[in-house]
């Protein structure tokens, strides 16, 4: 079960933004696999991709696209990754690009393919083929609910978000989707994300809006610090609206913070749904002498194994804690100086167990189903957090059992 997340109820349409979801039965039956987004004329793309070195056929195709050109269309397949299939794969992504082209009348170079699932399989372009026509014919802008369901794998919840805001008397609108669950870990995530926006925005315009809110968003989260072969997020402006919001700079800052939004609720969606997840966790680190050092010990603490474990059990084995700071790499830590509190109890100060500590205020906060960790390393003034879950039996379950 997620830990409290639940599905939207309704999304928002973006103008100038059509998409279908259909079965195609390229792994899964009796449910939706396949999304088509169909991009007005225009429209302007931007997005960011793994940096495993293992990309998958797809993202290698849709990077070269998107160098060449604007898109027209997103292709989105669930249930099979193209990923470490060779030259093989390749041809498949090309020519699923090519099927897509034929059915909405575009160039193959005008489409992104996109897949996620099962790594080492052949694409079954076939079934992609035969099944566009019929999402070609159910385009529509309010398909935002049935997208979302459609590029689902070991998710339990659709995660989709928007938000409005209003900029000299017209409406602007972002609206988003993911997907998400295991192989979570920065730079970027095991997840696919689609946001889109009716804004008029240039390329490099736009292109920094996604990176600034993807750098505080699906960076910032890990479920086992495992990271992918197939992750991209994609951020498409349609103009529709008619609002230049980087025309001025208060514009463009509430344009990016309803960006931010969507991008946050998304990305945090992934770590509650994290796979076999029972309790969502934030780990801020404050007083560190940068950015940098501040996640590396997020991050170190966020994918700790026996600090996850812990949390799990609800155990307030705050040493597991401790250990993982100690353990992050800061240059010249003064251990002294570092405090640890865990919700609205204090764990750790002057090197050791804070003295008003007791284990029953311990138990107390790990057994939330939203734990808060905060570490002061008092060295500076730079502040980061991030996003993580606990470790479940049921996470080895479902991997255990992936693909059978």
């Amino acid at each position: 079960m997620a830990v409290n997340l639940t599905e939207p109820d309704s999304l928002d349409s973006v103008p100038g933004v059509r998409l279908a979801a259909v079965a195609a039965g390229i792994r899964y039956k009796n449910r939706d696999d396949l999304l088509l987004m169909a991009l007005e004329s225009g429209a302007v793309t931007a997005a960011v991709f793994t940096r495993n070195a293992f990309c998958a056929a797809p993202v290698t195709v849709a990077r070269e696209h998107l160098a060449a050109g604007a898109p027209r269309a997103l292709l989105i397949n669930a249930g099979n990754a193209n990923a470490g299939t060779g030259l093989p794969g390749l041809a498949a992504a090309r020519a699923s690009c090519e099927a897509v082209a034929a059915a909405l009348g575009c160039d193959a170079r005008e489409v992104l393919p996109f897949s996620t699932g099962v790594i080492g399989e052949p694409l079954p372009v076939g079934r992609i083929a035969d099944a566009l026509p019929g999402a070609v014919a159910v385009l529509r802008e309010d398909g935002w609910l049935s997208a979302m369901r459609a590029i689902m794998t070991t998710d339990t919840v659709g995660k989709g978000a928007s938000r409005r805001i209003v900029i000299d008397g017209r409406t602007v609108t972002v609206t988003g989707i993911a997907k998400g669950s295991g192989m979570i870990h920065p730079d970027m995530a095991t997840m696919l994300a689609y946001v889109a926006t009716d804004a008029v925005l240039t390329a490099a315009e736009l292109d920094a809006c996604l990176r600034a809110a993807v750098d505080r968003s699906f960076n910032a989260i890990t479920v086992d610090g495992d990271t992918s072969t197939n992750d991209a997020c994609v951020l498409v402006a349609s103009g529709r609206s008619g609002v230049r919001v980087a025309d001025d700079p208060a514009h463009l800052a509430a344009f990016n913070e309803a960006l931010q939004a969507v991008m946050d609720h998304l990305a945090q969606a992934i770590v509650r749904d994290g796979e076999g997840a029972t309790k969502f966790i934030a780990v801020e680190v404050s007083g560190a002498r940068d950015v940098t050092e501040a996640r590396q010990v997020a991050f170190t603490v966020a994918h700790s194994p026996l600090v996850k474990t812990a949390l799990f059990a609800s155990d307030p084995n705050w040493g597991r804690i401790l250990a993982a700071v100690g353990r992050a790499g800061v240059a010249d830590l003064d251990v002294d100086r570092v405090t640890i509190d865990v919700a609205d109890v204090r764990i750790v100060s002057a090197g050791g167990r804070d003295p008003a500590y007791t284990e029953e205020a311990g138990r107390r906060v790990m057994a939330a189903a939203e734990i808060p960790i905060r570490i002061g390393l008092h060295r500076g003034d730079a502040v980061a957090r991030v996003y993580t879950c606990d470790f479940s039996y049921d996470y080895v379950r479902i991997n255990a059992e992936y693909r059978s």
